[in-house]
């Protein structure tokens, strides 16, 4: 991938999500607050539902759906419009539902953004996280189309 691309930016709160995900695991701050519980994206200090401020993080099994999509056009960075046309997703976790995530769509964890027909995109299609290092260190969250 190339370092021109958008880099996460790493901060205090969502640290363990990238640590985790560059050995290959997708998990979510989740409340550890007897009888809370609840699973919080973006990672924040506080749960949302008891204001609590322990957490854990909880292993996901990386499966979910299309909630939405683009394709951008024309693409808004340079570095991007290489690649064009490519997917923007958002996926809405199987376990946690109200939990979606940003990504993209590849045919592969080494495969470029336009690797997947747009075509074969449709809300509601399954996918599956794949992890994708990047030049600049970090690993991204990915999306595979389950068969």
């Amino acid at each position: 991938m190339s370092d021109s691309l958008l880099s996460p930016v790493v901060d205090e709160d969502g640290a363990p999500f990238w640590e985790y995900a560059a050995r290959g695991e997708l998990r979510v701050q989740a409340c550890a607050a007897p009888g809370c519980g609840e699973l919080r994206f973006p990672p924040r200090p506080c749960c949302p539902r008891c204001q609590s401020f322990d957490s854990e993080w909880r292993l996901m099994s990386g499966r979910g759906r299309i909630w939405s999509y683009v394709l951008p056009h024309p693409p808004l960075l340079p570095a991007y419009a290489e690649q064009a046309p490519y997917n923007a997703v958002v996926v809405e976790l199987t376990e946690a539902p109200r939990i979606r995530l940003v990504g993209n769509v590849v045919s592969g964890p080494e495969a470029a953004l336009n690797s997947v027909d747009p075509g074969r995109l449709r809300i509601g299609t399954a996918v599956q996280a794949v992890f994708c290092p990047t030049d600049a260190g970090t690993t991204l969250v990915r999306w595979l189309l389950e068969r």
